[in-house]
């Protein structure tokens, strides 16, 4: 079984990929959208949102991590892919699924789901751009408006030379709203010859093993159910049988979470620090009852120092545990 960290824009950038890839059970990452419109971007906006081209292309723990591109022009596509390629990241990833009607109105991400022929160029372009050695696959949802030019979009990847398709099982029009429509995802499978890789809903073990059921898929991508349970990735592989799993509680979270708040410190102005915090505790409350208590602790705290204090005394109450891992380096942006 091989999991994907998928990208989210907004929630999953590079400190939480480096914080996640920690806890073990994650094969591979895939950055947030890089966009591209008219122009050849600098490398450092490459390296701004996927600093991990600075560390071989992965994340401190050793995880790998694909640089997505978002964007609808093949031609530019191909440029900026080509530089990209020389920064090293393990991969190139297209994005074909993002909602954002932001993103849309511009004609890209899920819009792109509209032209099959223009996804094929795209792939083509960016494949034929790259050096052949270098992996290029493409995330797409089942459609825009509806999911009946699903197949022709699948094809049109693989026809362009994409090696791997990770399929997100909603359409745009269904944004993330449950269910995800797994079995259309074994539809996909039987229409291309390349990998195909689930996504969508995917919050606990059980989902899981329903996901692969419906979609005869090996490999899944985890989002906000990784976000969530940071042990989720090790504990689907152990259910499929692929490893021993570890329990995943609070005492282990702890650590991560200081080495979380010291990477968001280094990174965002002191007025958007507390809320990245508050953001990441938000989503760990569905599965930990002590976030539950630290999000209440913490939701009207808008003072780093206060914060900083908080999460010293919470650390110091966990120090006697010796199943704790000692800290780990952050990495660090120029």
């Amino acid at each position: 079984m091989t999991i994907l960290l998928a990208p989210m824009e907004g929630l999953l950038d590079f400190v939480l990929r480096d914080i996640l890839t920690r806890a073990g059970g994650v094969d591979r990452c895939v950055s947030e959208f890089i966009r591209i419109t008219d122009q050849l971007l600098p490398e450092r906006v490459f390296t701004g949102i996927v600093p991990e081209l600075l560390n071989g292309g992965r994340t401190l723990a050793g995880v790998p991590v694909r640089a997505q591109l978002l964007g609808s022009d093949p031609a530019c596509m191909a440029d900026n892919a080509a530089r990209l390629a020389t920064l090293g990241p393990a991969g190139i990833d297209l994005n074909f699924g993002c909602p954002a009607n932001i993103v849309n109105r511009h004609g890209g991400g899920a819009a792109l789901l509209k032209e099959p022929d223009t996804l094929a160029a795209i792939v083509a372009a960016v494949r034929r751009a790259v050096p052949a050695h270098m992996p290029v696959s493409a995330k797409m949802r089942l459609g825009y408006h509806d999911d009946a030019l699903a197949i022709d979009c699948a094809q049109a990847i693989a026809s362009g030379g994409a090696g791997e398709l990770v399929v997100h099982a909603r359409t745009k029009a269904q944004a993330y709203r449950p269910p995800a429509y797994w079995e259309r995802i074994a539809d996909i499978r039987a229409a291309v010859s390349i990998p195909v890789v689930a996504n969508g809903e995917i919050w606990t073990v059980d989902d899981a093993r329903r996901c692969r059921e419906a979609s005869g898929c090996d490999m899944l991508m985890i989002g906000r159910g990784a976000v969530a349970d940071p042990g989720l990735g090790r504990a689907i592989k152990a259910a499929m049988g692929d490893a021993d799993v570890q329990p995943f509680g609070w005492p282990e979270l702890v650590p991560l979470l200081a080495d979380f708040w010291q990477l968001v410190c280094t990174r965002l102005d002191a007025r958007s620090r507390p809320g990245r915090l508050k953001q990441w505790l938000n989503f760990l409350r569905r599965r930990f009852p002590e976030a539950e208590a630290a999000y209440q602790s913490l939701k009207t705290i808008n003072d780093p120092a206060l914060i900083d204090r908080w999460l010293a005394g919470v650390l110091q109450e966990r120090l006697a545990q010796p199943r704790l891992a000692p800290p780990r380096p952050l990495l660090q942006v120029a």
